[in-house]
């Protein structure tokens, strides 16, 4: 049955000791996630025609690399009884709210103007996701992965306290929405009342038009901070040490999560993270896996490898490149070349045709609030 909640109910967080068990869909494997994020209707335009409406939300991005990986997750969404989609985890229904709807707007350039970047609009928003919303467990990793406001400080807090690493989103975090027609805009994250939460969070990952909003000089200090470039890659960034493993964003975040899970180096997870970021490019919806992925295959051969990824005993990651890192990333690029990805689920959407630039690379006409170049 799915559970209901109550539009704008809010409760305060209470410190307590939280047990290490299952929530009402955590299966009996471990290590366990613990995914924030609301899911979404979202309606895609090019040249102001209405091209596909699928499942959005950041949530189901990463959820869907999870699977395809065999990586068992918690996930806490709220949607309204309008919801369409058939989900394999239950969304928290608010009956009195509509679920959260996106209008994404592309323009091809047509008729000699110049392209425009993608137009982003917050049509509507469901209820913001509560820490009484969360399940009363410990978890290794938790994931603050909102796009609609969802995530509030008080449900980071609240991660910090029930799971032993966060990774936290910043679209989640700088977000803010025109009050006129939702338009996205972005807030600097000293000006967001997140930033306090910093020292807390294990990982923060932005892209590179986000990363102009951050101060990575000096939250780079407080986290480990991971910038994607879409077909470029990414960087990770920490203390005074930064790395550049040889994505598209969702599914970025979702395989390096994966990857940390199974034993990773953070190098080696974020060459993850790159894989399944490219598998989404071109795709508009949630792409369906080979059941044969080969890249488990090599996830596993190297979290042998890996044995012990500490760099000393109360390190809990390593941020280093160790021995067979280059393999690794050979590796990868091999079992990509026999990876099928077999179109995308098409439960989730409904038009399907194809845009000039994938979706997910695609960056967002940015309205700077914050003076940020």
């Amino acid at each position: 049955m799915i559970p209901k909640s109550t539009c704008g109910s809010h409760n305060r967080i209470q410190t307590r000791q939280i047990p290490h068990g299952r929530g009402p869909n955590q299966p009996n494997s471990a290590p366990r996630v613990l995914i924030a994020g609301n899911y979404c209707h979202d309606i895609l335009f090019k040249d102001d025609v209405i091209l596909a409406e699928t499942l959005g939300g950041a949530a189901s991005f990463i959820s869907n690399v999870f699977d395809g990986v065999s990586v068992p997750c918690n996930l806490v969404s709220k949607v309204g009884p309008d919801f369409a989609y058939s989900v394999p985890r239950d969304p928290i229904v608010v009956p009195d709210c509509k679920t959260t709807l996106f209008h994404a707007h592309f323009d091809s350039g047509v008729g000699g103007g110049e392209r425009r970047d993608r137009v982003l609009q917050r049509v509507r928003a469901c209820d913001p996701i509560r820490p009484s919303d969360l399940p009363e467990y410990r978890f290794d990793f938790g994931m603050a992965v909102g796009v609609a406001g969802e995530i509030t400080v008080e449900t980071v807090e609240k991660l910090v306290e029930t799971c032993s690493t966060v990774v936290v989103d910043i679209q989640a975090l700088i977000r803010a929405f025109d009050g006129v027609d939702g338009t996205v805009k972005l807030v600097g994250l000293k000006e967001s009342g997140f930033f306090h939460l910093l020292p807390r969070i294990g990982f923060l990952k932005a892209s590179a038009e986000e990363a102009l909003f951050l101060e990575l000089e000096e939250v780079r200090k407080l986290c480990c901070v991971v910038v994607t470039n879409g077909r470029r890659g990414c960087k990770v960034y920490w203390g005074d040490g930064e790395v550049d493993p040889t994505g598209a964003g969702d599914s970025f975040l979702g395989g390096f999560v994966a990857g940390l899970v199974n034993g990773l180096t953070v190098p080696d997870a974020a060459l993850l993270g790159n894989l399944f970021g490219s598998l989404t490019v071109g795709k508009i919806g949630l792409p369906k896996f080979d059941s044969k992925l080969l890249v488990r295959e090599e996830v596993q051969r190297r979290k042998m490898q890996c044995g012990n990824c500490r760099e000393r005993k109360d390190d809990r990651f390593r941020f280093v490149n160790i021995a067979g890192h280059e393999q690794f990333h050979a590796s990868l690029g091999a079992a990509k070349q026999t990876t099928i990805v077999t179109g995308v689920l098409p439960q989730y959407v409904t038009q399907p045709k194809l845009l000039p630039v994938s979706v997910n690379e695609e960056p967002i006409q940015i309205v700077d609030t914050a003076g940020k170049p």
